[in-house]
């Protein structure tokens, strides 16, 4: 049987506890969690990397708020062209593949009519050879006949 016991860290930073201890048989181990603290948990957790953050609103009129709007609209305009590129490219790729569609339907054309004379000339040859057989057939057994007499 596996026997678990754990421990809770003191509330750390904004009523955060981060780290867990639980003894497991085969060893402790240390688990991070974001627990709340306080038993009717009053205040949201929160990560730790989210903690130093304040959301402030930037000032419009500062350099950094000035370079990230530039940053942004650099990036905006680079999407943009990318987006524009692919679809160009997209649309040359179709036009590309209808033109080879069309030129493949004109040699299914093309072979289908090279079929169709080839067969005729197949049937019209291999009536000729059935009625050649069957002539000298005859004539073999009007021979064989002739032969029968003598």
């Amino acid at each position: 049987m596996s026997k678990i016991s754990q421990q809770n860290s003191t509330p750390g930073v904004n009523g955060i506890s981060v780290i867990h201890t639980q003894a497991h048989a085969s060893g402790l181990q240390q688990v991070p969690q974001l627990v709340p603290a306080g038993p009717g948990g009053g205040g949201k957790a929160v990560a730790p990397s989210k903690q130093s953050k304040k959301s402030s609103p930037m000032d419009r009129n500062s350099d950094e708020y000035r370079q990230r709007r530039e940053r942004n609209n650099m990036a905006v305009k680079k999407s943009r062209l990318k987006s524009k590129q692919k679809a160009q490219d997209t649309l040359q790729r179709v036009n590309q593949l209808k033109e080879e569609n069309e030129r493949l339907e004109a040699k299914i054309k093309l072979l289908t009519k090279e079929l169709s004379v080839l067969k005729d000339l197949f049937l019209e040859h291999a009536h000729n050879l059935a009625d050649n057989v069957q002539s000298i057939s005859t004539e073999n057994t009007t021979a064989d006949g002739d032969n029968a007499g003598q």
